[in-house]
């Protein structure tokens, strides 16, 4: 088969779509013949090196993709050869081949575009783990979205409010801003012009976010802290601004405030397949019915996979970046 390689770590350039063995499904794994695959900001931090997989996974970037199984490795029951699926991946995912332990495969939801399924399960995964499994948004809340144009962002959006939250958001343009409203976000902070703690704060009659969900890390640790509602939960997904940062512990003391940060690539299968399990039962029927829909902003071929991490890199993108198998 056909992957992107990684010979040397670099910038885009260093992604090279070469002609690699083909991965068999093992004990437990299916074979997925991939139709697409999408771009996360993991597979940069991988490209240029600082982000190796975990031991035992591909050593090709890519942590989601859509297809249709190919083969199934023994001990596997309920999938048959050619079903459309999703699945949310170690690694492996730029390929025309991959090989999934089965706890992470999902079924394509009715009325989703095969390719599109693949802007699906990292989001996802994602924001049910955290926004919901560990942060607890309730119904009548407000969850602050850093990045709301991204990816995470737009899926944050749609899931808070499909559970009856309010959204605050923040994003570097207007047009991006108007995107997020269109997707039901309530409150839209451009940061490169207004301080999201006195919006947030003005936007909810001085009691803060309840739940935020953060991808900057360092930069933002001390103003999320500042914005956090009493009892209010921080959830750090991500480390854009820098990896340390002072923390108020006074402040965080009180307002009875906790802070999460987790990632997904490294937990156990068990963990995985858990999540996994609880977003087909709490996400799926959302999607099935519409209530819920992948934001894809463009596809490009996965045998230029450089120009896509351009694109991410830029970050003038919506949604998701997709690689669709020439």
């Amino acid at each position: 088969m056909h992957a992107i390689t990684i010979p040397e770590p670099g910038g885009p350039e260093a992604l090279v779509w070469d002609e690699v063995p083909d991965p068999v499904a093992g004990e437990g794994e299916v074979l997925v013949e991939v139709v697409a695959g999408a771009v996360n900001r993991a597979d940069i931090l991988q490209r240029q090196g600082f982000y190796d997989p975990p031991p035992g996974a591909s050593p090709y970037p890519g942590l989601e993709c859509s297809g249709r199984v190919a083969a199934l490795g023994p001990g596997v029951s309920g999938w048959t050869v050619g079903d459309e699926v999703c699945a949310l991946l170690s690694g492996g995912g730029y390929a025309e081949k991959v090989a999934i332990p089965a706890g992470q495969l999902l079924p394509v939801p009715k009325g989703v575009d095969l390719k599109k399924a693949a802007a699906l399960p990292e989001v996802v995964c994602t924001v049910w783990s955290n926004v919901f499994m560990i942060a607890h948004l309730r119904p009548g809340e407000t969850l602050l979205v850093h990045g709301g144009s991204s990816g995470i962002g737009t899926m944050a959006i749609q899931l808070a409010k499909a559970v009856g939250a309010k959204v605050a958001v923040t994003a570097g343009t207007r047009e991006k801003l108007e995107q997020c409203a269109e997707l039901g976000a309530d409150i839209l902070i451009n940061y490169r012009e207004q301080d999201f703690v006195a919006e947030v704060k003005k936007a909810t009659d001085g009691a803060g976010a309840d739940v935020i969900l953060d991808n900057m890390g360092a930069k933002y640790l001390d103003r999320n802290v500042q914005t956090l509602a009493v009892n209010g939960r921080l959830a750090i997904i991500g480390m854009q601004g820098g990896i340390k940062g002072e923390l108020n512990i006074a402040a965080l003391l009180g307002k009875r405030a906790a802070i999460s940060a987790t990632s997904l690539r490294a937990r156990p299968l068990t963990e995985k397949a858990a999540i996994v399990a609880a977003v087909r039962e709490h996400v799926w029927p959302l999607l099935d019915a519409g209530h819920v829909r992948p934001v894809v902003d463009r596809e490009l071929p996965m045998d230029d996979a450089a120009a896509a991490h351009r694109v991410v890199e830029e970050s003038g993108h919506v949604g998701k970046v997709l690689l669709v198998v020439p």
